[in-house]
């Protein structure tokens, strides 16, 4: 009964949830498989009901959900991500980059024959794990902005520099929050939905803890949706190249604004002229921020880094781990080398059918064409790590899809890979996680496509 009582409480909830988010902060680790889940599913639970209980019921208004999301976020503000390594990483290619030397050109293990001298280098070494240290910086020029400034503002300091960043990571989730609520509105939409990002616990975990960019980037592309629905789509485009500068998945979605620009339901203004000039700014702003880097060796070194992701990592794949299984039993190898070569041509091919086949004349329309693309395209990849689930998520709340929400829940099974002994991923539970996100966005698709029928039906 105490149990029903504390639950109808949001500030008792709202405890809780501060609670279980400092238990995941600085008593979990990675291989703690069963407390993880254990921990997150709460943390999953009170959120569900801030969001759909106490918004309405409690008549909580939109700032004061916003204060909880952030203080849920300082919750972790002194810890040292548990769940990743990469920020060792970023803080090595921060460090790098104030000394005026070129993350793109050295790799921790081979910087000291070059007479690079990094504050706490072993550690960070250590920290990052020998196949990260043995491969060239694949994050693109924007994210290396941020490394620095962490190095700048606390380049001696392991913990000075995780809360530097992470102080970058909450701002730009608290951008996603201003700008997104607005895209809502733009698109009638109700309000509350943007919560499903900001009090997310996959959200505040995964990249306010964990130390993951997708939050920055995605800030850059919110904002960005939000200029073009305005029809303001030279900043627009600008905003897509720094997102794009950020981490390069926005790629994927150019093709998609082709239907957009030339559709004189959206506007009269728009033509092929627009649309190539929306190109080239993109394009421009990319090439801007990479100038300084460019040169023969860091394309070479970049492309080759880009293409381990393809031909080389594995990790919580679906499509991708079928293929390799029926590949050990016809040739007896992994054939990760010729697949790779071979989905994401698969996925160009999609993403062109959604871009050339589809209307994409209404703001929904388009973002719901964003939400297809990027799901097919972690469908097909060899490797798909918790954070990436950030993209769908975001864009689900502009939609009436929701198998990114869910997504978002059984993500979490992949940490089931790092036990004591070493990493040994579950394929059982990889197989799970994908069989119930499948069957809910088919479910959805299905009754989405119903509801456009009767619709149409009914308008004519």
């Amino acid at each position: 009964m105490n149990i029903i009582k504390t639950y109808k409480n949001p500030i008792l909830v709202a405890l809780v949830s501060i609670v279980l988010y400092l238990g995941f902060a600085y008593n979990l680790e990675r291989s703690e498989f069963i407390k993880l889940i254990c921990l997150y599913a709460a943390l999953f639970i009170t959120s569900y009901l801030f969001i759909e209980k106490y918004l309405s019921r409690h008549q909580l208004r939109f700032w004061v959900l916003a204060s909880i999301g952030i203080i849920f976020r300082l919750a972790f503000i002194v810890s040292i991500p548990n769940l990743s390594q990469d920020f060792y990483r970023f803080l090595w290619d921060g460090r790098l980059l104030i000394q005026g030397f070129s993350p793109y050109l050295f790799t921790p293990t081979n910087s000291s024959a070059f007479a690079v001298t990094i504050a706490q280098a072993q550690e960070l070494i250590e920290g990052m794990g020998a196949l990260n240290a043995s491969h060239f910086s694949n994050y693109p020029p924007v994210n290396q902005l941020f490394f620095a400034i962490a190095g700048l503002f606390a380049g001696k300091s392991i913990l000075g520099s995780v809360i530097v960043l992470r102080m970058v990571i909450i701002l730009a989730d608290v951008g996603i929050l201003y700008f997104g609520k607005m895209v809502l509105e733009q698109l009638n939409l109700p309000v509350k939905n943007i919560f499903w990002y900001f009090l997310s616990p996959f959200i505040i975990i995964e990249l306010t803890g964990n130390l993951h960019f997708e939050g920055v980037m995605l800030f850059f592309f919110v904002w960005a949706l939000f200029l073009l629905f305005k029809k303001k789509w030279f900043w627009a485009a600008v905003l897509i190249g720094l997102s794009i500068s950020v981490k390069l998945l926005p790629l994927l979605f150019l093709p998609l604004f082709f239907r957009w620009f030339l559709n004189k339901e959206v506007s009269t203004a728009l033509n092929l002229t627009s649309l190539l000039k929306f190109y080239s700014i993109i394009g421009a702003t990319i090439l801007i921020t990479f100038l300084p880097f460019l040169s023969s060796d860091f394309i070479q070194n970049f492309a080759a880094t880009i293409g381990l992701w393809f031909q080389n990592f594995e990790f919580n794949a679906s499509v991708y781990y079928i293929i390799r299984w029926i590949g050990f039993q016809v040739v007896g190898w992994n054939i990760i080398e010729t697949v790779g070569k071979i989905l994401p041509m698969i996925v160009v091919l999609f993403i062109l059918g959604l871009s050339f086949l589809k209307k994409n004349s209404t703001p929904q329309q388009l973002i719901t064409s964003m939400l297809f693309a990027v799901s097919f395209y972690f469908l097909l990849s060899t490797t798909v790590h918790p954070w990436y689930v950030a993209t769908p998520l975001i864009l689900s709340v502009f939609t009436n899809y929701k198998f990114p929400l869910v997504w978002s829940l059984v993500v979490f099974l992949s940490y089931s890979a790092y036990g004591k002994e070493g990493f040994d991923e579950n394929l059982w539970l990889v197989a799970l996680e994908y069989f119930i996100v499948i069957g809910i966005a088919a479910w959805e698709f299905t009754r989405c496509k119903k509801y456009r029928e009767k619709e149409k039906f009914l308008n004519y």
